[in-house]
């Protein structure tokens, strides 16, 4: 019965279009209350209990970073040195979107943050270079979903702190499947631009390419710093992201000059707003977690899935069925760390990795970005375009199934996700 109520409540109010984090509290709290003999007080130091987690002090952290390389110049360099890269290629400006996003999500570890500052760019320059808008629009969207993917990954931070699993490793297990997607990604729009009609054009000299390289070192650095740090084991992940979010403002502030002080403190600000969003989801999120574990939910449901039989193979055919739903609607911390409680213990009884069984997630998440009808960088990439909604999506379907592709592929193949942790971890 009371599980029958904290879901109730729970589908009620976002039907009734309440925030996410409301959601989950609400409904939590008010089950509590009519099910329990807990108090508010006790309820709300639960909430805080929960948060207080040292892998989540990584959050802002990277926030900040991320915040402070997109409003300077070192988005603008990254694209440069990308362009000087594959810039010649039949596609090329879409490509150097894709392949810069893959470098400023390694520097941000955002989805929105890296649209916003690839796409500002990016946008008018394919569109001026005489590429269909339906090029632009499609690359920037999907490309960078790939920020909650290759490490730094808040939402990787996210699984690992619900999974109790090492955010080292996940990050490392993030690199190839992202790397391969960005590939893929970039063959499609390659494809794409030949039946198209465009030509290779002469590529730009190696010294060119050395110098854009050199403009770009010291944001390219923050790359070498979070992932060197974190294998070398220097720092771990939680202090890697303090490490960074210095390393940005250093950059910023005093190497590229791109931010004054005055500045600094209104992204500070902009970085403390979205930390606290995200707290305050993850907070009710725990919340609604820790209810379920209580009521023995996670157990009910491994038993009721082993009992009937149900392989591996069938149980990630129905999480992806179920995440890309759930990524259409909801942000993809709350959906982590709604399901990851529900569907881990299940994933483990079952033999799958929970390293691989987390990139699986968040791979889903990403779809989840630029699903219809809620994906995040659907909203962002319309923004910046002047696009609807509807154009959008219609734009990144290409590359929407190229992620979904990629998705069944790191689903049935966990080495693609595995072999790097492993290898550097054993």
């Amino acid at each position: 019965m009371s599980v029958a109520v904290l879901f109730g409540i729970f589908f009620f109010l976002v039907i009734l279009g309440a925030p996410i984090a409301i959601c989950l509290g609400a409904a939590t709290f008010t089950t509590l209350m009519l099910f329990t003999d807990i108090s508010p007080i006790e309820i709300s130091g639960l909430m805080f209990d929960k948060i207080e987690h040292y892998s989540l002090m990584a959050i802002p952290m990277f926030i900040l970073a991320g915040n402070l390389l997109s409003k300077g110049s070192a988005a603008q360099r990254i694209i440069e040195f990308a362009k000087s890269i594959v810039g010649h290629l039949p596609g090329g400006l879409p490509i150097s979107a894709i392949f810069a996003s893959i470098i400023f999500a390694a520097v941000s570890g955002s989805s929105p943050a890296t649209v916003v500052a690839i796409g500002s760019i990016m946008f008018g320059a394919i569109i001026q270079a005489g590429y269909p808008k339906k090029y632009a629009v499609g690359t920037i969207a999907t490309a960078g979903s790939l920020g909650i993917l290759i490490p730094p990954s808040i939402v990787l931070i996210v699984y690992g702190v619900t999974a109790e699993v090492s955010i080292g490793r996940l990050f490392m297990a993030g690199v190839v499947p992202g790397i391969m997607l960005g590939i893929m990604m970039m063959v499609v729009t390659y494809i794409g631009a030949v039946r198209l009609g465009f030509k290779r054009s002469e590529p730009e000299s190696w010294k060119v390419r050395f110098q854009k390289m050199k403009d770009a070192s010291w944001g390219l650095m923050t790359i070498v710093i979070v992932i060197g740090g974190i294998y070398g084991g220097i720092f771990t992940p939680t202090e890697a992201a303090a490490v960074a979010a210095v390393w940005a403002f250093v950059i910023a502030v005093f190497v590229y000059k791109d931010i004054n002080l005055r500045e600094f403190y209104s992204v500070s600000l902009d970085s403390a707003k979205t930390t606290a969003m995200i707290m305050f989801i993850i907070a009710n999120a725990m919340l609604f977690a820790h209810f379920l574990t209580i009521e023995n939910i996670p157990q009910g449901i491994t038993e009721a899935l082993i009992e009937a039989n149900v392989d591996k193979y069938m149980f990630l055919l129905f999480v992806n069925i179920l995440l890309i739903v759930a990524g259409s609607f909801m942000e993809p911390s709350a959906i982590i760390m709604i399901m990851v409680p529900l569907l881990l213990p299940v994933a483990i009884a079952l033999g799958i990795d929970p390293i691989h069984f987390g990139i699986v997630i968040t791979i889903n998440m990403e779809l989840g970005m630029v699903s219809p009808p809620v994906g995040l960088n659907l909203f962002v990439t319309s923004g910046l375009t002047g696009m609807s909604i509807k154009d959008v999506i219609i734009a990144a379907f290409p590359w929407t199934m190229t992620i979904f592709v990629g998705l069944i592929l790191v689903t049935y193949i966990p080495a693609i996700a595995l072999w790097l942790p492993n290898l550097m971890f054993g």
